[in-house]
């Protein structure tokens, strides 16, 4: 057993489903879905869990607004409500998969620069999907960005880059203890550093595969894993006929024209972490983490 951890980032959408109903009871159908796959990863090492909430923030902030007696909640703070929901449903079947293993779910701050430029071009989408004309009703209504997602549309929002964990600390205390942790969630609650050294929430959402890069870099994992709800990173994936990649340097997938809105991120997080770590990251199948691990499926994106 490997005495290293690996880092499984689980894409929003591998959780909630395009077209899915958005209630309690679909999440957890697909939650222990993707908990018996991770169970194995889990049997072979340290494992840390991320998670990102591009729907259900998305969602939160449309209740939120629906209530006309008091001022929405910032993303920050729906970030920090998402980490804390997704987190309990993943550690609960985490828990029920793997008795008598220590889970727990850590509330994560990130650190972003205030003077990133993302924050002038919003591109992470949340929430649900909309057909061209309610998108630009909403855009007028309520000064939203939007973007095409796919044939739909989507809110979009800022997604700085993120630069530092705070709690990177806590999250080594409990792989020292044998804990699975849950962390990051969403990219994690974005935060600026005022004067060095005071914490303090803005309005954006932090690509989580980028925040997984960073922390499995930090943590020096053995792997990172990246589960979405597509088999591989594709070749003309919008050609109609698609050919799957199973292996790339970070240079031959850059090359590629990837959706920024979804496998742009993912190819760009592994490359970081095989750049930096000279380790093999994987895009693939939330059924299959194992597989990508080793090899088999997938794409790995490794330095020759």
């Amino acid at each position: 057993m490997s005495s290293t951890p690996v880092v499984v980032a689980l894409g929003g959408n591998a959780l909630l489903r395009r077209g899915e109903p958005t209630d309690a009871a679909t999440q957890r159908r697909n939650v222990a879905r993707a908990m018996t796959s991770l169970a194995a990863l889990a049997a072979r090492g340290p494992l840390v869990v991320t998670h990102g909430n591009g729907p259900q923030v998305g969602l939160l902030a449309l209740q939120a607004a629906a209530y006309d007696d008091a001022e929405p909640y910032p993303l920050d703070v729906l970030g920090a409500e998402t980490e804390g929901m997704i987190g309990y449903l993943l550690e609960q079947e985490l828990r029920n998969v793997l008795p008598g293993r220590e889970v727990a779910t850590l509330l994560t701050q990130v650190v972003v620069d205030p003077d990133d430029q993302a924050f002038t071009r919003p591109t992470k989408p949340i929430g649900p999907t909309y057909s061209e004309r309610a998108a630009d009703e909403l855009r007028r209504a309520r000064g939203w960005t939007v973007d095409r997602d796919g044939t739909s549309w989507r809110r979009v929002v800022a997604s700085p880059e993120p630069r530092q964990v705070v709690e990177l600390s806590t999250i080594r205390l409990l792989l020292a203890a044998g804990t699975v942790v849950i962390c990051v969630g969403g990219g994690g609650i974005p935060v600026t550093l005022v004067d060095g050294q005071v914490l303090r929430g803005v309005e954006a959402v932090i690509d989580k595969d980028l925040a997984a890069a960073l922390l499995a870099v930090e943590l020096d994992a053995r792997a990172l894993l990246l589960l979405t709800d597509v088999t591989a990173v594709q070749d003309g994936w919008d050609t109609g006929e698609p050919r799957p990649i199973r292996r790339a340097t970070p240079d031959e997938l850059r090359a590629r024209k990837l959706a920024a809105g979804s496998m742009g991120p993912k190819v760009e997080a592994a490359s970081r972490f095989a750049e930096q770590t000279g380790r093999a990251a994987a895009i693939g199948a939330l059924d299959e983490a194992e597989l990508l691990l080793d090899g088999v499926h997938g794409t790995t994106v490794a330095c020759r």
